[in-house]
């Protein structure tokens, strides 16, 4: 057999659907795994017949790649890619790819794409999204790292990933560590696209009292307008099955939610980038709130049950609740999209953020129609600074905003906890507010810290200090700036 155009580390489930999806698109793939016996069951199973050859160490995996050698790792993130990395550079030569399709934080990326570049070879950091469906059929592929690499791997990965309107999911986003950051802040929004549809079901379930075939009829129907998404669809579908009983299933599933950590790193990278990532935030949070199940049982009965009006009436919510849902689905990804801008003037990144959105609308788990009017944004201003001022998405949000606050209301008289809604709200009223209650704030700093603040009667950049107590003196702290 001729040599391998690819070779592939790490044969779970995600893995064996790549390399599938590779041969199906004529690649020849080697493959290898660290348990040799999932070697041969791949070859020997879903495997068969195709154009995939079985190794059985990485000498022999190296060896049957044509140069120059691409290796793609899939392998758990943290110590185990730097482990393989440091056992593959021996075996490569200078001109050689190590590829990480694995969850990686950013700055690891950043590192290895540094490291590897000291003994010649490319290293390239790669988003990968859509699940097993999508690895197997076509991901949204988000590659960084050396931008070297990318003539080297640009054919194959746009080729297996998804295609919207024939193009494909698949842009060279930046360097070093861009790929995986892009993939991370596309993680934390789907967290807050999850947390705002589930806060719309509790709110039909607890405040509406409608029956889960009537919610799943909604959100199939809500499916076809705006809200089109790949999550929005399987909503309908989730909340439409039933238990071997009949009962609806989704309520026998235990209230706790997990997380796999990308959702937390969004928001830490929001706090060191000082941008107001507030619905990403509450989505996490409200994640780990749920994990206290038996806390939150115990707090219920020594706080007594919240007291609720009678249900309201479907018919006069549910519109409410679309544009609540809608609104505050934009403020997410204004919230995303800001800490992507922020990230690349930090880092000297040039990010497109058109081909950002063009990406997101195939392949992945955030996939929705509503990615088309992202990308129209960009291509009308690749430097605006704010979702929320394109025109299309500023009407959308003031013709959304009455029921966004019934819908909040709502929340609050049933005593049913929406914090995504409501931060998406205070954020949409805090960033429009030309004057916040941030000058007391920093009145009280200089009280007790001097730390001195602007006159709105003087220049910006000027800074003064008062001696509030008359005990205080004239010595300022140092200003700084988040």
């Amino acid at each position: 057999m001729a040599n391998a155009d690819i070779g592939l580390i790490g044969l779970a489930v995600m893995g064996q659907n790549l390399v599938l999806n590779m041969a199906d698109h004529g690649y020849r793939v080697a493959v290898f795994n660290r348990t040799t016996s999932r070697v041969d069951e791949f070859l020997d199973g879903p495997a068969r017949g195709q154009s995939i050859t079985g190794c059985h160490s990485m000498e022999e995996l190296v060896a049957s790649l044509s140069r120059p050698r691409k290796v793609m790792l899939m392998v758990k993130a943290g110590a185990v890619v730097d482990e393989f990395i440091a056992a593959l550079v021996p075996l490569l030569e200078p001109g050689d790819v190590i590829i990480d399709g694995g969850n990686s934080h950013y700055p690891d990326s950043t590192r290895r794409t540094r490291e590897l570049r000291e003994h010649g070879l490319h290293f390239v950091g790669t988003g990968i999204s859509g699940g097993e469906e999508g690895a197997r059929h076509g991901p949204s592929i988000m590659p960084g790292g050396d931008p070297e690499a990318w003539p080297l791997v640009r054919e194959i990965f746009q080729a297996i990933a998804a295609q919207v309107d024939g193009e494909p999911c698949c842009r060279w986003i930046g360097p070093d560590g861009a790929g995986h950051f892009v993939k991370m802040v596309h993680n934390g929004i789907e967290y807050g696209d999850m947390q705002l549809i589930s806060e719309a079901y509790a709110l039909m379930d607890r405040a509406l009292a409608m029956d889960h075939d009537a919610m799943a009829e909604v959100f199939a129907s809500w499916n076809q307008g705006v809200l089109d998404s790949y999550l929005i669809d399987i909503t309908a579908d989730i909340l439409a099955a039933r238990d071997a009983d009949g009962t609806p299933l989704v309520t026998r599933i235990l209230d706790t939610a997990g997380q796999k950590g990308t959702g937390k790193w969004t928001g830490i990278s929001a706090l060191e980038l000082g941008v107001p990532l507030t619905l990403i935030g509450e989505a996490v949070f409200a994640r780990a709130l749920s994990s206290l199940k038996d806390e939150r049982v115990h707090a219920a009965s020594v706080l007594g049950p919240p007291q609720r009006p009678a249900s309201a009436r479907p018919a006069d919510h549910l519109d409410a609740l679309h544009d609540a849902l809608y609104a505050s689905k934009i403020i997410s990804y204004a919230q995303g999209f800001m800490l992507m801008r922020e990230a690349a003037r930090t880092h000297g990144w040039k990010l497109n953020y058109g081909d950002v959105a063009l990406m997101w609308r195939g392949g992945c788990i955030i996939r929705s129609t509503f990615l088309n009017d992202i990308k129209a944004a960009y291509d009308t201003d690749p430097q605006l600074a704010n979702l929320v001022l394109d025109d299309f998405f500023a009407r959308a949000l003031q013709q959304a905003e009455a029921g966004w606050r019934r819908a909040v209301t709502l929340a609050v008289e049933h005593a049913i906890p929406t914090p995504a809604f409501a931060s998406a709200l205070a954020y949409f009223d805090g960033y429009r507010s030309e004057r916040l209650p941030a000058n007391l704030l920093q009145a009280q700093r200089d009280y007790f810290g001097a730390h001195m603040y602007e006159r709105v009667d003087r220049p910006r950049g000027s800074f003064f200090h008062t001696n509030w107590t008359g005990r205080g003196g004239s010595v300022a702290s140092s200003t700084y700036e988040v």
